[in-house]
């Protein structure tokens, strides 16, 4: 991978360290090129091109308008990545004693052409058609500290390009925003990218325009240890860093700023812990691809031996395996057993966690309602609505606990209907460690309109009720003639003034039942709204989780039996003379296979 002249060879990893791993990644090769299986040829040999480098390669993948471009930049020391193109290739940044810049073109047939351009404005080239990658060489101290930096494409027409790179990495970057925290996709993509390159670290990006960046890098913490994802979260503003050195990446002319944008905290963490473990790195994660082509090997020679050995039994075994074959297949289809099991699965659970959210809140409407009935809501309004927000708070928490265990029950039926070999993903945590942030939008409870009348208003009513009284009896009283104010009159006008006080009071209580009663109401549609968002929101990412998980699964599952049933048909018709022979050569090839397979973990664990 050297890519234009100037280049010094930069050893980190050890020789001696990588020999045993190679002999041993050699060996299977040959193995499973033996079976006919050029898949995990394939992978092995992308594994063997891994270990083999003694550099420590080092991809940047990660969100759009995340700010990759500027921190790989800010890492290499030099422009080498175009931070305001819409044209996106793979860039590969090495050391060299000078710098340089080439870019590699499809010429046509196969064929490329490498075209050096000048390092210090690569651009306009970048833009000719045909431009597949762009290579540059620095004399930058990380780089010279044995790192190779890739800057994998961000367009999505590029995914099968990046997921290679990954593939390829001895450690990955995951650049993300700093001013939101990891949704469920993007957790689902660190658990894949995981699956490839063990070492990853998770860089927050943007802390300059982030002012909570601290409270979202806990957050993400907390994500990535339920996802069983024990990635470090280091924050860093590539922009700031830019700032620090002019715009030239090149020299520090602002040191405080420099510590400041995180870039030299992060340049030392690679230094200590990727480039420093190189070795153990390069080992853990080759094993690791070893014992997985070690098993989809064994099941493939394993079922040819077993028809050879006894042929009585091939009829059965071939029926099994094209069975297997057969399942494997459905498991790809729309309408296969386990994809029906999600689909439904998840459709039932969103509807019983919403139709759970709304008989707890509805509890709490009529519990509330029960209370307004039972006293006057103007007394301790603020007081009732605090506490109804905290039964609110904690119903909501409920219910998501309820929709987390249910999508683990959920995920444990699809993965039933896989062969038993831990193959549940680790699920996002769907529970609310703080429901007020999903509350957030929620306005709070409506004040009450019709509060308690004053003593002027009170007055006004008695008035109003005794006029009557005094009026109507001091009518009455003056045809015996007596004049219209009397000791009858008034004694009327007090009794009617304390009784229309009594009604005013009464109608107005009456009035602030039914408005409490309709503000609660109106305060579970906002929270029934929000909260169902967010459930319906967190259930779905769950879906697509599983979704791709177990497709995966099916996709290898199909062409691992379909490898296998190959291999025992076949073995009748290849081996009929000589049955004895070949059944002894697999048992010698199972043998090695596990003997491999120990090495490689005497490699890990000694």
């Amino acid at each position: 991978m050297s890519a234009a002249t100037g280049l010094e060879s930069v050893t980190v990893k050890d020789p001696d360290a990588m020999a045993p791993l190679l002999r041993i990644l050699d060996e299977l090769r040959e193995m499973t090129r033996a079976a006919g299986r050029d898949d995990l040829t394939g992978r092995l040999g992308m594994v063997r091109a891994r270990v083999s480098d003694p550099r420590v390669r080092l991809v940047v993948v990660g969100e759009p308008k995340s700010g990759m471009s500027t921190l790989v930049n800010g890492l290499v020391g030099a422009a080498v990545s175009a931070t305001d193109s819409p044209i996106s290739v793979p860039v590969i940044a090495e050391y060299g004693q000078r710098a340089t810049a080439t870019l590699v073109r499809a010429v046509g047939g196969g064929r490329t052409e490498r075209q050096p351009v000048d390092p210090l404005d690569p651009g306009p080239a970048l833009r000719a058609e045909g431009v597949v990658r762009a290579e540059f060489t620095e004399p930058s101290p990380l780089l010279a500290d044995g790192i190779v930096v890739m800057d994998a494409p961000g367009a999505p027409a590029d995914e099968h390009v990046t997921w290679s790179m990954i593939a390829a990495a001895d450690a990955v970057l995951y650049v993300v925003d700093a001013n939101s925290e990891l949704s469920p996709e993007q957790l689902g993509y660190l658990e894949r990218v995981r699956n490839l390159c063990p070492t990853v670290v998770c860089v927050l990006n943007k802390i300059d325009t982030a002012p909570h960046w601290a409270h979202v890098q806990q957050r993400n913490r907390d994500l990535l240890d339920a996802a069983g994802l024990s990635f470090a979260v280091a924050p860093v503003s590539a922009a700031l860093h830019r700032q620090a050195t002019n715009g030239s990446y090149r020299t520090v002319t602002d040191p405080q700023r420099d510590i400041e944008s995180g870039m030299p905290q992060l340049i030392d963490h690679l230094r200590d812990y990727v480039v420093a473990r190189a070795d153990a790195t390069a080992v853990e994660s080759a094993v690791r691809d070893i014992r997985l082509v070690g098993d989809h090997l064994a099941m493939t020679l394993r079922s040819e031996a077993e028809a050879l050995r006894d042929p009585r039994r091939k009829a059965r075994i071939t029926h099994d395996l094209a069975q297997a074959r057969d399942q494997a297949e459905q498991l790809r289809q729309r309408t296969a057993n386990w994809q029906i099991t999600l689909v439904d699965g998840s459709t039932e659970l969103m509807a019983d966690i919403e139709h759970d959210l709304r008989h707890r809140l509805r509890s709490l409407v009529r519990d509330a309602e029960a209370e307004i009935v039972r006293t006057d809501p103007a007394r301790g309004w603020k007081e009732f609505g605090v506490d109804l927000d905290a039964r609110i708070c904690e119903a909501v928490e409920e219910n998501f606990v309820m929709a987390h265990y249910r999508s683990v029950e959920l995920c444990d039926q699809v993965a039933a209907k896989f062969p038993a070999d831990n193959r549940t993903p680790p699920l996002p945590d769907l529970r609310l460690e703080n429901p007020g942030e999903v509350l957030e939008p929620v306005a709070p409870l409506e004040p009450l309109d019709s509060a308690e009348a004053g003593f002027t208003q009170q007055f006004l009513s008695a008035l109003r009720g005794s006029y009557g009284g005094i009026l109507m009896v001091g009518l009455a009283t003056s045809l015996l003639g007596m004049s219209l104010v009397n000791w009858y009159s008034a004694g009327a006008g007090v009794l009617l003034g304390v009784n229309a006080l009594w009604d005013d009071r009464k109608n107005r209580k009456t009035r602030r039942r039914a408005e409490a009663k309709v503000a609660v109401a109106r305060l579970m549609d906002d929270v029934i709204f929000q909260v169902s968002k967010e459930s319906r929101n967190r259930l779905r990412a769950m879906q697509r989780s599983l979704r791709d998980h177990f497709t995966e699964i099916a996709t290898e599952t199909a062409r691992t039996a379909d490898e296998a049933l190959r291999a025992a048909e076949e073995a009748f018709g290849k081996y009929g003379d000589r049955r004895e022979e070949r059944i002894a050569e697999l048992d010698g090839r199972l043998g090695a296979l596990r003997s491999m397979r120990e090495r490689a973990d005497r490699l890990v664990n000694g």
